[in-house]
């Protein structure tokens, strides 16, 4: 099973940068999308018959929002951590037979950190989500985290450490995170890779010198981790300051 996870940070303008081009060449079972910044009936994509199409908007008109484009049907969909309580689109859950696949946009903290006491409560109740979950039946979840998890995760890190999405809080949370049964993808089949990075700011030259972060994750819960085929950036992907991921799964 191939997995693809992309925040196109306005699928309407990544569309009009090649977005269905990499879609197509892709050929992903599931295709998973953050930040949409779209309301309902703003766009129309062709993807095929074989792709059922996902949802979940914000109320907020141009902000947040999520998708997840998947040839297999699910045995049901989950929107929001619980119900009608999630006015941002952040949360998209697909059940199926043996896993569930999570596509998540994590609240930023902001550059003055202004969020950030709202983003560690939506981080423990996102945790708890995921267990709750992860006692049912494996989950994989994949999207825009906003946090660099180690020093390795980002290019310039003592200039950034305290910085929204590198503060001790953020990178706290992602610990405990992974100590509660999940498994960072990447990072398990490559511990040590550098300069392995999902997102740019739009900075001159900033993308070119491959000045970036590891923002965008596929987490996994470990017993899903013997299954790892592989997991990966496709950093030459343009369109979007993030890049797409992918994870490659072997079937149940």
């Amino acid at each position: 099973m191939r997995l693809i996870s992309w925040n196109v940070n306005g699928l309407r303008a990544c569309v009009n940068k090649g977005f269905l081009d990499y879609f197509k060449e892709a050929d992903a079972d599931v295709f998973c999308l953050q930040e949409t910044k779209l309301q309902d009936g703003q766009i129309q994509l062709e993807l095929g018959e074989e792709y059922s199409q996902y949802w979940n908007y914000a109320q907020k008109k141009g902000y947040s929002g999520t998708a997840v484009f998947t040839k297999r049907k699910p045995l049901s969909v989950r929107y929001g951590m619980e119900e009608d309580e999630e006015p941002e689109g952040r949360i998209i859950t697909l059940e199926f037979e043996n896993h569930y696949i999570v596509t998540v946009y994590t609240p930023n903290a902001k550059r003055d950190l202004s969020r950030l006491d709202y983003r560690m409560e939506w981080e423990d109740r996102f945790l708890a989500y995921l267990r709750k979950l992860d006692e049912v039946k494996p989950v994989i979840a994949c999207g825009d985290l906003n946090v660099a998890h180690r020093e390795i995760d980002l290019k310039n890190w003592r200039g950034n450490r305290g910085n929204s999405g590198f503060t001790d809080e953020e990178r706290g949370k992602m610990t405990t995170l992974l100590a509660a049964g999940f498994t960072d993808t990447f990072r398990h089949l490559y511990p040590d890779r550098e300069d392995a990075y999902t997102w740019w700011s739009n900075m001159p030259k900033v993308r070119e010198r491959n000045v970036g972060w590891r923002i965008d994750y596929f987490i996994a819960s470990s017993r899903l981790a013997p299954s790892i085929v592989d997991a990966g950036i496709d950093a030459h992907v343009l369109g979007s300051d993030h890049c797409p991921i992918y994870l490659e799964i072997a079937d149940e």
